[in-house]
């Protein structure tokens, strides 16, 4: 698919249909050293803080991706034209730790044109991220109680954020 860059004055999404909805692929890791991995998501968001562009994006710590998280400063979020969903189901109920889990859901890694992390050939939509802070989900917190119901006392989230570096997509994704 071909990809044009967007500026990020110009990135337009519909939030929860995106996320809720569509699902992202998150990838971190190098993909020249072949030592990366992706799981689906479809907790996140995008924004602006510290006067930066920024994708927040939620990881179990269970999660083999996490584990490239931790050990890579940049991530993707990719997103897919809808005749994929099916793919990125697999992705998300499969792990990376037991398989090539990224060809079986016939999906194409690329490389990046700015971090190490890849995207995908079949993709709509590529955001490259570099990781600027991470934190935990810290159950006191929950001010709402049926936030705590959806981790039966474990496995809380860490919470990603990444600069936005660059985003390519479709001008579905460009206001």
């Amino acid at each position: 698919m071909i990809l044009n860059t967007i500026s990020i004055k110009d990135f337009s999404v519909k939030a929860y249909e995106l996320w809720g909805i569509q699902w992202l692929l998150l990838t971190a890791g190098d993909f020249n050293k072949g030592d990366f991995n992706t799981m689906t998501v479809g907790w996140g968001g995008f924004g602006a803080m510290w006067n930066m562009p920024i994708a927040l994006v939620a990881s179990r710590p269970s999660r083999y991706t996490t584990e490239f998280m931790e050990r890579y400063q940049d991530f993707t979020l990719t997103a897919f034209p809808n005749k994929y969903h099916s793919a990125l189901s697999l992705l998300g109920t499969k792990s990376g730790r037991d398989g090539d889990k990224i060809s079986e859901a016939g999906l194409t890694p690329i490389a990046s044109e700015k971090i190490t992390s890849p995207g995908f050939a079949e993709a709509d939509l590529i955001v490259e991220c570099k990781t600027i802070y991470k934190q935990d989900l810290d159950p006191a917190a929950f001010i709402d109680p049926s936030i705590e119901k959806m981790y039966g006392g474990y496995n809380y989230h860490r919470m990603y954020y990444g600069e936005v570096i660059l985003v390519r997509g479709t001008e579905k994704y460009s206001a």
